[in-house]
Parts: structure tokens; sequence; C-alpha cells
């Protein structure tokens, strides 16, 4: 499979960068305080972006790990709890809740959108369960409509997954416009980007304090006398990422712009390849991001999709396996696991096992490019797999 159709000319590159992360490094630099609690650029790029998706208060933090471990935290997740969490998404999604001692309890998917499915988050719902995770996949929105109906009939609350989800929107609302606390992620290959780093979104300002004071040693903001009111950590974000991340907040919208013009054509052109099926989109969604495009090929064996994926990226192609189901992986049985086996959960889970088999998805740089290149793509895609 080595041999055949290569990209023509080369994707964008990731992260994009420009003068402005350049000028905001220096701005934090010449300040004279490197972290939060004496500069300003950590409060300014929190509300800036708590501005950007509907919110009043956003609390940034070391990661996306951390902040979904944060903000399961402050709902009063931990030893002996349950947290429902999408058997395909990845791994931090389960280990958030496991670090803090409680069970995540793995539901099955939607086998079009990739996402939470409502129906099986229902059925899971438990005496023991103190939060649902709806991880909003690859930009697509889980089903909010019926997620918050779920969230207010059972009286728990949603802690939305949003590493994927940024200027992400819902029937006209943004992710911080849904009455639910929000977590998103600024690793390297995220929509927007310091290399890593985190953001949660609170809907009220008790909440955002609980949180503030937590992610902070269990110190208030104005403590100079070591009066740590609470357990917590040290997940404080500094002044440089936040001074980065204020500039790729800049250019986000432009960029989801972009990506919105470019996924109907890729999907298109993949659909027309034998055997591929692109991850379908749920309307009500009405703006998608775009973090990956991903798409199946059904009755492809691993060890082959692994090949492929090798083949692509050899000819200019940014693809990757899909998430493994997270409880196919060795972490997920370390601590706090339920009390069922892999069989088990496989056999509840059946989308999340085809997915684990079958699915790839294409680094969300790919839909930045041209047109053309949507096209290029494509065919390489189709090369690669009429070789295999």
């Amino acid at each position: 499979m080595s041999n055949g159709v290569r990209l023509g000319s080369e994707l964008p590159a990731w992260p994009t960068y420009g003068d402005e992360e350049r000028e905001g490094l220096i701005r934090a630099l010449e300040q004279g305080q490197w972290w939060r609690i004496g500069g300003g650029e950590v409060d300014a790029f929190e509300a800036e972006f708590a501005a950007a998706h509907g919110s009043e208060h956003a609390l940034a933090v070391t990661n996306g790990t951390h902040a979904l471990e944060l903000a399961l935290e402050v709902l009063g997740v931990g030893a002996g709890s349950e947290v429902i969490v999408p058997a395909f998404t990845f791994i931090s999604s389960s280990q958030a809740a496991q670090r803090l001692g409680a069970v995540a309890v793995p539901v099955d998917v939607d086998p079009d959108t990739y996402c939470i499915d409502p129906s099986a988050v229902e059925a899971a719902i438990g005496p023991r369960t103190r939060a649902i995770m709806p991880v909003h996949m690859a930009g697509q929105m889980c089903d909010m409509d019926a997620l918050g109906k779920l969230s207010a009939d059972s009286g728990v609350p949603l802690v939305q997954d949003a590493a994927h989800a940024h200027g992400a929107r819902w029937r006209g609302k943004k992710v911080g416009e849904l009455g639910s606390v929000a977590a998103f992620s600024f690793q390297n290959g995220k929509l927007m980007t310091a290399g890593e780093g985190g953001a949660v979104l609170f809907p009220d300002a008790g909440m955002y304090e609980k949180g503030f004071v937590r992610h902070s040693c269990g110190r208030p903001r104005t403590d100079r006398g070591y009066f740590h009111r609470t357990s917590g950590s040290n997940f404080r974000l500094n002044e440089f990422s936040a001074a980065v991340l204020r500039a790729q907040l800049a250019r986000l919208e432009d960029q989801i712009t972009t990506r919105e013009q470019r996924w109907p054509v890729l999907s298109r052109l993949l659909a027309e390849i034998p055997g591929v099926v692109p991850q379908s989109r749920d309307d009500r969604g009405d703006r998608n991001p775009h973090y990956m495009a991903m798409f199946r090929v059904p009755g492809i064996t691993e060890e082959r999709r692994a090949k492929v994926v090798d083949v692509l990226v050899e000819r200019g192609v940014p693809a990757f396996v899909a998430f493994r189901a997270v409880y196919r992986t060795d972490a997920f049985w370390e601590v706090a696991a339920p009390d069922l086996t892999v069989d088990e959960l496989a056999r509840r889970c059946p989308h999340s096992e085809a997915l684990t088999r079958d699915c790839i998805w294409l680094h969300h740089r790919t839909l930045l490019g041209s047109e053309e290149q949507m096209h290029d793509v494509a065919a390489v895609v189709a090369d690669v797999l009429a070789g295999a």
C-alpha cells in the first residue's frame, strides 16, 4: 500500500500561530508576574472565553483532564458515587471520575453521531449516580434536549465534556448557555491550544468560587495567612499559556467557518468511496467546530485499519485510529472499576465495540485546507482502501 496516490500539497500546519501569540508572550513576560494571582492574562482569558461561549464564569486550569476532574469534584462526586460516561471516548472522561474514587459507568453511543445514547444513559441511572458526562464527539454536540430532560427528571447534573466543542452550538445556544457545567481542553491537537491547558464553565458564581478555591490548593484568592479552606490541588494555568490562548481564541470563529464549509465537501466525497461511512450530523447542533473528520470502514479488522492509517500518514493525510472503548484499556480497571466484566460491558455497548474496530479520524487541520485539497484527501483515502 506504500505506492499510490499521494497528497499533492501539504495541508495547513497545526498549531497555527502568528504575531498575536508572540506579542502575547512578550506582554506576559514584561508584566513581571508570571502566575495568575499576580498577573492579568489568565483573568483576561477567562473573561474572553466565557463571553465567547455564552457564560459568565470560566475558570482556566492546567489541562482538560483536570478540568473534568475539578468539575466533578465541585458537583460532589467522590468515592462511592457513579458517573455515567460514553464507552467510546478518550480515557480522560472516565479517568477524571476514577481519580476521585468514583466508578465510571460506560454506556453505548449512537452509531451515526458517535455521541452518548440518551436511552442508554436513562437505563444506567441508579441511586449512586452523581453525574452524567456527555462527550461532544468531534464537535458534534450530544442530544442536549433528551439529556437535559433526563437530568431534570432524575436530579443528576450534566458535565459536558466539551474538549472537542470549542465554539459549538445546540439549537442556537452556545455550550455555556445550556445550564450545565462544561469542561474544555487546550492540548496541542485541540481546536485552540497552548500545548496544554483547560477551562471549566460554571453556570453560577457559587460554583465558580468553589472551583477557584479547589484549583488553587484550597486557598481563596485573597488569602495571605495560608487558611486553606478545603482540599484541592494546584490546577492553576500560567500567564504565558493564557496569553497564547487569547490569541488562539481570537481566530477560532474564522477557523470554524472554514471547517464548516469543508466538511460537507469531504463528507460527500468520503461517502462515495465503497465501504466508507462518514460520521453523521444532528442538525440541531447548528455550529460544529469539527475537531475531527471521522469515518467508519465497517468490516475492516483492527490490524488492517492500523495499516491503512499508517499509509495515509505516509501519503500526507493526518490520520489516526479512533479511541478504544474505555473498558478495553488496562487503565480503566486500575481503580474504582464497575462490578462487570469486559465481555458484559461489550454486550451492552455494541456500537462502541464497532467503532473501536473500524473508525478512523483525520485531524481538524485537514478541514482548514482548500476545497481542492478535500478532493485530494478523498482520493488518497480511496486509493489506500482499494489497496487494502
